[in-house]
């Protein structure tokens, strides 16, 4: 009976044991849950709330700036003119005789394009030949003095000598009181005058010497003042100075020449009778030709000599010349922030004329290219130039940019950007500074 009692209150204490334990656990089991659950559901309700101040935050399209590719084409106007070019004006006085080239003609160098029939320079050289003539003759004239008065001095000297040696025989006769001193005085004074007259010979000598000279300057005066006359009587006949195309003719035959009065006049006049103080012709080298183009400051120092570019012009507009940066004039138009830049292009079949309009292609290399962004995101206010961005506050902020090339929908930027900013795509006014948005970002283009 006893044992029946123990083993019941001993299976009641074992199962109000295993409630004790099971009732431990419980709490256990809750309490971790509860660990795990709340912080989730603190989360979750900081995150509900965060979607629903998002849901009232303003959408703006922001997109990151690219990179320009380091290569690119810099195509800018450009003007064709002659390599050389120059107004050919008379030399000679006179009436034109006969020209032989008119517009449109090639001509080479030293052809003979006109004559001039000048009469007074004809005269002039016959003249200065003349005067020539009589100067080498009185330089014979002088030379013949001169050749006379040397030999009168050697005649002089030897007289000289004879009259000295004889007077020193008499003198020394004289001591010895074989003659008289009257004797001896006489030969001393034909001593004396055969002196005087060594004297005046080479006086005369030295004088027939500076009139040989003189003559000889008035030869050489007269020789230039020929060769200056026969040098004009040479420009009766107007030549090319060198190989091109005449693109004006403006004398007719019969027409006054001035020569040395050349103008401006670059009139393409062909039908002037009357021609006084103006140009015969006007020539231009056509085998080589330079094509003029004015490079933005920006890109000045992308350019230098040695360079090729690609002309084209509408006229041939399935060709393509290359064309070699040769110079630039190395300082910037002040007017219009431009480098005068000069190309050479070959035209040896004459297709390219000066005076044409061209289109200049040129390859730059840009060591660090510029970034790419659309010209809708670009704000110009007030405030200058300036890009709408998003800060990591997810807050909107105008940054001033520096502006480059312009594409038409995108534009250069080089200065402003570092390449990681948001940049609203389209920001529009409402978009102030500080503004909180939510940004949706979109692939650049």
């Amino acid at each position: 009976m006893d044992s029946q009692q123990e083993r019941t209150s001993r299976q009641q204490r074992r199962g109000i044991g295993g409630i004790g334990w099971a009732i431990v656990g419980a709490v256990f089991f809750g309490s971790l849950l509860a660990i795990g659950i709340l912080p989730r559901l603190s989360q979750r309700s900081e995150l509900e709330a965060a979607v629903k101040e998002a849901s009232t935050l303003p959408s703006v399209n922001v997109m990151t700036a690219r990179r320009a590719a380091a290569t690119t084409n810099l195509e800018l106007p450009g003007s064709v003119v002659a390599l050389n070019q120059t107004t050919i004006y008379a030399r000679s006085t006179g009436y034109l005789r006969r020209w032989y080239a008119d517009i449109g003609d090639r001509v080479q160098a030293g052809q003979l394009l006109a004559e001039i029939d000048s009469p007074d320079t004809d005269q002039q050289v016959l003249q200065a030949k003349a005067e020539l003539a009589q100067a080498q003759a009185n330089v014979s004239q002088t030379r013949a003095s001169l050749a006379k008065g040397v030999a009168d001095l050697k005649q002089a000297r030897a007289n000289l000598l004879l009259a000295l040696q004889s007077w020193q025989r008499w003198k020394v006769l004289v001591k010895q009181g074989a003659v008289a001193q009257q004797d001896a005085d006489t030969r001393y004074a034909t001593y004396q005058a055969n002196l005087a007259n060594v004297e005046a010979a080479q006086n005369t000598v030295n004088s027939d010497s500076a009139n040989v000279k003189a003559a000889q300057a008035n030869v050489y005066a007269s020789q230039a003042n020929f060769q200056r006359y026969s040098v004009l009587q040479s420009y009766k006949k107007v030549t090319a100075p060198f190989a091109g195309v005449i693109t004006a003719r403006n004398v007719n035959s019969g027409a006054l020449i001035t020569g040395g009065t050349g103008n401006n006049n670059t009139s393409s006049n062909t039908t002037s009778t009357s021609s006084t103080n103006t140009s015969l012709y006007t020539i231009a080298a056509y085998n080589a030709l330079n094509v003029n183009v004015s490079v933005p400051q920006s890109s000045s120092a992308l350019v230098q000599a040695g360079q090729t570019a690609q002309i084209t012009v509408r006229e041939f507009p399935q060709r393509v010349f290359t064309a070699k940066v040769v110079r630039t004039s190395n300082a910037i138009d002040p007017n219009t922030r431009t480098l005068l830049t000069q190309l050479e292009v070959q035209n040896l079949d004459g297709a390219l004329r000066p005076g044409m309009y061209a289109n200049v292609k040129f390859a730059i290399n840009r060591p660090n290219p510029p970034f790419v962004i659309p010209g809708s995101a670009l704000v110009v206010n007030a405030e200058g130039t300036q890009v709408a961005t998003v800060t990591k506050n997810q807050t909107v902020h105008y940054q001033k940019v520096g502006v480059g090339r312009d594409y038409g929908t995108e534009i250069e930027i080089t200065s402003g950007l570092t390449g990681n900013e948001s940049l609203i795509t389209t920001p529009t006014v409402d978009e102030t500074e500080g503004l909180r948005v939510q940004p949706v970002a979109q692939k650049a283009k």
